[in-house]
């Protein structure tokens, strides 16, 4: 495999910072051409529109013109052709990630909001990324450590990096100057590409987590984190055994985490009868200094070596990882790199627009 460091932003000038962090001034203000306005009819229905002037947005019932939402507030509510009331708001970042254009399945936001808390992912972190897929953990990462921290994200797939470029580039309204992408295998380049002893979080979202864990001893400072994404709970089993096994981690602490909506109408008071469940396993544990001895709880003897038939229940295919075709990454590269463009229309009409000039010192 061939690899390649794709730096992806480049320092903000002071004109850029006069706006705030990064993405800040695309989440406030008038709604602008070339924004992704997210619009629900009284029934409750949810469509992601890309404002553009002339265009429309149209149903069978009824045409809603794109200029009745350019320079108006958010939370304004028009009426289409016939009637039929619209409210617009721009989608939360939640709201984002489930309707950008994707290649891999994407981190669903109960789990990366678990990612940036159980990981302690703080302003200025210096966080390595594993597995990029269409880019929604490195959005929510990128949002936690801000301009002034540093994400590496690796990723091996030269088409996924394309798709979560341009995911990332939408939601910010550019290239985010904390970004950095490179294209190979985490397990090979990472020591290649930081210093030992120079990141503070890592997070791993990966078929085969346990293959990367020397490497990522390697470069976290003491006292950082790991964190780990994994599906199936043979992939959790393998992955917590070799982390007690390398003797540089803490125990492991696992879990997953369910989201179950409720019905509030009046009295009437219940869980929805649909949920986020199961969607993935974090275990997460912390870097030892070198020459520590690892504590940890005694434990009954139970079996922790693995024979052929075992390793061969964790290849792809049985896993049941599904194959994105190249056509369907080409698709999405397409569609991420559009909105991305237009994206940058709106952040330069929102810098040219002076109620949104920040006072200098």
């Amino acid at each position: 495999m061939t690899e390649a460091s794709t730096p992806t932003s480049s320092p903000q000038t002071s004109g850029e910072r006069a706006h705030g962090p990064s993405g800040a001034i695309n989440r406030r203000g008038p709604m602008r051409e070339g924004e992704r306005i997210q619009i629900m009819d009284d029934r409750g229905k949810l469509t992601t529109i890309t404002l553009t002037a002339g265009q429309e947005y149209q149903t069978h019932k009824g045409v809603l013109p794109h200029d009745l939402l350019i320079g108006q507030p958010e939370g304004t509510v028009v009426e289409n052709s016939v009637g039929i009331a619209y409210q617009a708001l721009r989608p939360l970042m939640k709201d984002f990630v489930l309707s950008m254009p994707r290649g891999a399945a994407v981190v669903y936001p109960k789990d990366a909001g678990q990612i940036v808390t159980m990981g302690d992912i703080f302003p200025g972190a210096r966080v390595v990324e594993a597995g990029v897929g269409s880019g929604a953990l490195s959005i929510a990462l990128l949002r936690a450590i801000g301009d002034e921290g540093s994400l590496h994200s690796f990723e091996r797939r030269e088409e996924f990096a394309e798709v979560a470029q341009g995911n990332i580039e939408t939601f910010f309204g550019g290239a985010h100057p904390a970004w950095r992408l490179s294209i190979g295998d985490l397990a090979e380049e990472l020591g290649r590409r930081e210093e030992p002893g120079s990141v503070d979080r890592v997070v791993l979202d990966m078929l085969a987590p346990w293959e990367c864990l020397d490497a990522v001893a390697g470069v976290l400072v003491p006292g950082g984190v790991v964190i780990c994404y994994v599906a199936t709970v043979t992939q959790l089993s393998r992955v917590a055994e070799a982390m007690r096994a390398d003797g540089r981690y803490t125990e492991p602490d696992a879990h997953e985490t369910m989201v179950r909506g409720w019905h509030v109408e009046g009295l009437a008071v219940r869980p929805d009868h649909r949920m986020v469940a199961h969607t993935g396993f974090l275990i997460t544990a912390r870097r030892l200094a070198d020459g520590a001895r690892r504590l940890a709880p005694k434990r009954r003897a139970s079996k922790s070596e693995y024979t052929q038939e075992d390793l061969q229940a964790w290849t792809p295919l049985t896993l049941g990882e599904r194959e994105v075709t190249d056509k369907k990454a080409r698709r999405a590269s397409r569609d991420a790199r559009h909105l991305a463009d237009r994206a940058a229309q709106a952040d330069a009409l929102a810098r040219q627009d002076p109620r949104e000039q920040t006072p200098q010192d």
